[in-house]
């Protein structure tokens, strides 16, 4: 259950994506947080074997994706939801996954179709299957995506953004198909949705300029803003970031001043301060 990259490198145009990039990842859910531009999906199109890096080595689940036979093994444990997983509109939801399983090689047409109802079953889509994916609400579409990424029950699992778009009651209906997901396999979830992190994963991972700049526990993360998070009366322009609660205080992330009202940081105070570099944040 282990996937391991070793100095991972992709550049576009002289411009390091991915910069030397080192990961263990095992079983369980790992977030992946990083503003727009960090690496993200680059670094999981990598994981994905989708491309491959200038530089570096990677292993999936023991296979070695640099040659072709490693590659086309790799591809036959691992699962991949992308940010635009490209539906066919007139598809239904059951021929989009059985065409996703037709790709993963499953040329016996009964024991196939049995692999699609049991993946849309386990999503919740056992009633609409039939529906064709543009009368489907976007919370269903994402649905058929992740069944999709099911097909096979890989032992890895690759999410690029799956709750984006979702309002909140989809998202906890979501985040529970991810945490079962979880359970026994490896999951990979890239998010911008600290919330979605601190609720479902053991470990987090944060990248910007192609870089890990932290890698540990959302509680090691959130630790990173002790002492460094205040609330006061009035905006303090000093402040990396500051803004007004519900209380009617503001609520400052950074240098705080003498005197200052200490306040219990989050995984969110955390990852802005690993962002800005203000703390050494790397594990």
């Amino acid at each position: 259950m282990t996937i391991t990259a070793s100095g991972l490198v992709l550049a576009y145009r002289g411009t390091r994506a991915v910069d030397e990039v080192s990961l263990r990842l095992e079983r369980g859910v790992t977030g992946l947080l990083g503003p727009n531009g960090a690496g993200k999906t680059t670094l999981l199109r990598l994981l994905a074997t989708a491309m491959r890096p200038d530089q570096g080595s990677l292993s999936v689940l023991g296979h070695d994706p640099s040659s072709v036979r490693g590659r086309t093994e790799a591809r036959r444990v691992l699962g991949y939801l992308p940010q635009n997983p490209g539906f066919h509109p007139g598809f239904t939801a059951f021929e989009f996954v059985d065409y996703v399983a037709i790709l993963k090689e499953m040329t016996h047409r009964g024991a196939r179709h049995a692999e699609v109802r049991r993946v849309l079953d386990s999503v919740g889509l056992a009633e609409v299957r039939g529906k064709r994916i543009k009368a489907l609400s976007g919370g269903m579409r994402q649905r058929v995506a992740l069944a999709a990424a099911l097909v096979g029950d890989p032992g890895f699992l690759v999410l690029d953004e799956p709750t984006v778009g979702l309002d909140p009651e989809q998202r906890m209906r979501f985040r529970e198909l991810i945490a079962e997901a979880g359970e026994g396999r490896t999951v990979l979830l890239s998010t911008h949705q600290t919330e979605d992190v601190a609720m479902l994963c053991r470990r987090v991972v944060v990248m910007k300029d192609g870089r890990v700049r932290f890698d540990g526990t959302p509680a090691e993360l959130a630790a990173l803003a002790e002492g460094r998070v205040w609330s006061s009366a009035d905006r303090v322009p000093e402040a990396l970031a500051g803004w007004r609660t519900g209380t009617g205080e503001f609520r400052n992330v950074g240098h705080p001043p003498a005197g200052a009202q200490l306040v219990e940081p989050t995984l969110e105070d955390g990852y802005l301060l690993a962002l800005d570099g203000m703390v050494e944040a790397a594990a």
